[in-house]
């Protein structure tokens, strides 16, 4: 069903961190950019759709008063809104947002540091674009920060900070399928496993809560008001995003799945985890009986690689992308 294309080289190794590869297609100018997180640097690279120009650029994590900051970076993420994309980039001393080209950095938002040497770690960590101009991102205390993102400019505002997690925040999605019926549009995971559902809006509501069990849920998207969540069993379970009830429950890695992926269009959900496995699945929805069904349609083994990043290239799951720790490439798939 797929086969393996020529690979893109980068210039640092990939991080062993869940979602470590961002994915962005420009049609318009015919390129894909991705991102992947080495330490504390962002691996950019801008690839031409015929292959034959590749760009690179680094971006490092940055806080004030410090020329070249040694803070780790947690994630980099492309956020998609109706009027601009920016390219989001959490650390242990805060959040930065560019240009979605990685030139001009518009926004920066530092995080409290830890009181005391000992304290708990932090970081930031999720990233989604939400509905027409929010971008929400998730910190180490659980909570969520709303950001409010004008049409143009560096005029970005902190509006709201959503406090209904008591364990850090691993990964956020919001509603991928374009569909205006649906409740739900943000779902956000934390490291014990605990789910909550948001409707977005000047204040954001919460829908409902699924309680973890204690297992951290890695990775998480939300389609046509499902939730898809990944865990550190290498289970893939699929709830109902407004009831909680659980649709279907999947053992579909052997080890810790490290990234979920959706291809809006096609229903196609990828999963990739520590196993040295991605899978891809397609997902059915049976609006009479309100169900979702599972198929699995296709494996790929990486060979001696601890999975970190999986990402289709387009909204119909016709390319995917994949990251593994300590590898200095993205290794592409195309369907034959």
């Amino acid at each position: 069903m797929y086969h393996k294309e020529k690979s893109i080289q980068i210039k640092n190794s990939a991080s062993a961190l869940y979602n470590n590869l961002g994915v962005l297609r420009i049609a318009p100018r015919r390129l894909t950019y991705f991102t992947v997180v080495h330490a504390n640097v962002v691996n950019m690279v801008s690839a031409s759709w015929d292959g034959l120009n590749y760009s690179h650029r680094e971006l490092q994590s940055k806080e004030p008063n410090v020329a070249t900051s040694t803070s780790l970076i947690m994630q980099a993420a492309f956020c998609v809104l109706p009027s601009r994309d920016l390219l989001v980039v959490t650390s242990q001393k805060g959040i930065q947002m560019y240009e979605s080209d990685g030139s001009i950095m518009v926004y920066w938002h530092a995080l409290d540091g830890p009181e005391t040497p000992t304290a708990q770690a932090v970081f930031a960590r999720g990233i989604s674009a939400v509905w027409e101009n929010y971008i929400c991102v998730g910190v180490s205390s659980g909570a969520l920060l709303v950001f409010d993102i004008p049409g143009k400019g560096s005029n970005i505002t902190l509006s709201e900070v959503l406090e209904e997690h008591q364990e850090a925040i691993t990964d956020l999605a919001s509603e991928c399928s374009g569909s205006q019926e649906c409740i739900a549009d943000l779902v956000s995971a934390d490291d014990g496993g605990s789910l909550c559902v948001w409707k977005s809006g000047e204040e954001f509501q919460l829908l409902n809560k699924i309680p973890g069990s204690d297992m951290c849920c890695s990775s998480v998207k939300l389609w046509k008001g499902a939730v898809v969540a990944g865990y550190g069993t290498g289970q893939i379970r699929i709830y109902e995003a407004v009831t909680g009830i659980l649709h279907a429950e999947v053992n579909a890695h052997a080890r810790w799945i490290y990234s979920l992926d959706i291809a809006p269009f096609s229903g196609l959900l990828l999963s990739a985890a520590e196993d040295s496995l991605v899978r891809v699945w397609h997902l059915s929805m049976t609006p009479e009986s309100n169900t979702v069904e599972v198929a699995h349609l296709h494996n790929e083994c990486v060979t001696d690689t601890q999975i970190c990043g999986a990402k289709f290239c387009d909204g119909d799951g016709y390319a995917f992308a994949v990251t593994g720790y300590d590898l200095s490439e993205i290794i592409r798939y195309t369907q034959t």
